[in-house]
């Protein structure tokens, strides 16, 4: 998607609640942590990280201010203009925010609750988008249940047709303009029974609101297990594709683990074509078995001997063996584990220090499996959810080294590994390598980090386009 310049885009993020209904916590919901970060950090990183948004305010309860202060220094956020202290209601906390600013009536703001943290780039766009034909733009769901209206003794009154019933969400957008003109409207009204902006916007009759399709995923932390949800969702959550150019790895140097057949092997030839300086290792390439941490250490040092710098260090090194698990010999058993999982240990512990220079990028590799264990995948599929797990928290831990971490789950794979075990499959049915290697370096280019990267089939053509590029 091209960047929408029309106009300035601004987001608004609201996290002055109280956290009424989580009184069990020891803090309020919006800085509750959850997957390694507060949940207003969680939303802030999609606001950030959106090439559309140009500024950030956030209005927050006046004793987190300085909290929030911290977490925008940690964090490194540029985006971030303004830290308000916001009123006793959400409206109020609106109207603080908006009086702030004085921009352009044109000019786009999007109002967005600090506790939705799984707000996705999609829904953020497709808001900007419709500012271009709408002054007023709300986000919903369709309602999966009947919705039943009851008087005040609790007896049913109406029950409206579903198909026209839907759950907000925010975002929600607005023209400067428009929304300011609400706020100033309602100050010279009491007890106005509205919930949220689009709200003031219908009472007042001041133009149409669109509504843009949320997201089943983008869900309010309001309840103690909604915590418990979250929390869930964070670990299974993953990424597209992300975005950028595969001529920017011109002159960068690339060390590559596992580089003798397969995505690895792809990802050498691809990026040795796109200019990067590359240098695979494998058992059979060099002699580098990822599960001797001295060899991989000094494999690295190496590379940077010689070249003075290392940019990006993937590991694509892996094994799959099938069995039940009590059939299996412990030692058989030890290998897997020792390639799947200690060899990436020892890849990242090795790489680290180099890619904190040229704050660099390092690229796992997961699979479907590793979100349920598998009947005979057993210690596969368990070593590739740890590799998750790991990628988590050592992103969490190098954020302020600015040292991006993350991991490729592709779809099944046409790789040797897999005709192995699978013998001769249907071509249609499986990933192209080259496919998730194209994947692969995109995102050790990308500036995302900590994040599961999800390649299905249905992202084959798109990704051959970079090659043709």
């Amino acid at each position: 998607m091209e960047t929408m310049e029309n106009y300035k885009n601004i987001a608004i993020i609201l996290a002055s609640g109280s956290s009424e209904r989580l009184n069990n916590l020891d803090t309020v919901k919006q800085f509750v942590k959850i997957a390694g970060k507060t949940v207003i950090e969680h939303t802030l990183d999609v606001f950030e990280k959106n090439r559309n948004i140009d500024d950030i305010i956030i209005v927050t309860r006046e004793d987190y201010r300085n909290f929030c202060t911290d977490i925008v220094n940690k964090n490194n956020y540029k985006k971030v203009r303004k830290i308000l202290a916001g009123g006793a209601t959400r409206q109020e906390s609106s109207y603080i925010a908006l009086m702030s600013l004085n921009e352009d009536d044109n000019t786009n703001i999007l109002i967005h609750d600090a506790v939705r943290p799984f707000i996705s780039n999609r829904i953020i766009n497709d808001c900007i988008d419709a500012l271009q034909r709408y002054k007023a733009v709300d986000v919903a769901i369709p309602s999966a249940d009947t919705i039943i209206q009851v008087d005040d003794k609790d007896f049913i009154e109406d029950i409206p047709k579903r198909k026209f019933l839907r759950r907000g969400q925010t975002p929600q957008a607005f023209k400067l303009g428009v929304i300011k003109k609400a706020h100033l409207l309602a100050q010279n009204e009491k007890n106005i029974e509205v919930t949220d902006d689009c709200g003031l916007i219908k009472k007042f009759n001041l133009c149409n609101i669109y509504v843009v399709n949320g997201e089943d995923s983008n869900i309010k932390i309001t309840y103690p297990i909604d915590i418990e949800i979250a929390d869930k969702l964070f670990q299974i959550r993953n990424f597209d594709i992300p975005n950028t150019k595969l001529e920017n790895l011109k002159d960068k140097v690339l060390v590559v683990f596992g580089s003798s057949r397969g995505i690895g092997k792809d990802i050498t030839e691809i990026a040795k074509h796109q200019g990067a300086k590359v240098y695979g290792f494998s058992r059979q390439n060099g002699g580098v078995d990822v599960t001797d941490f001295e060899k991989v250490r000094k494999a690295l040092k190496e590379v940077y001997k010689s070249e003075g710098q290392i940019d990006y260090v993937i590991n694509t090194a892996g094994i799959l063996k099938m069995g039940r698990l009590e059939n299996r010999d412990i030692k058989d058993i030890t290998e897997d584990i020792n390639i799947n999982y200690i060899g990436s240990i020892n890849v990242l512990k090795s790489a680290i220090s180099y890619l904190k220079q040229t704050c660099g990028s390092i690229l796992m590799f997961a699979s479907s499996s590793y979100t349920r264990g598998r009947a005979d995948f057993s210690i596969y599929s368990s070593t590739k959810a740890a590799l998750v797990n790991l990628t988590q928290a050592a992103a969490q831990e190098h954020l302020q080294d600015n040292v991006k971490i993350n991991i490729i789950n592709p779809e099944r794979t046409a790789t040797p590994m897999r005709f192995e075990n699978f013998g001769a499959e249907p071509p249609e049915t499986l990933l192209k390598s080259k496919t998730v290697a194209i994947a692969a370096l995109l995102t050790v280019l990308s500036n995302v980090s900590g994040q599961v990267i999800n390649i299905t089939k249905n992202k084959e053509e798109e990704l051959a386009e970079f090659l043709r590029a």
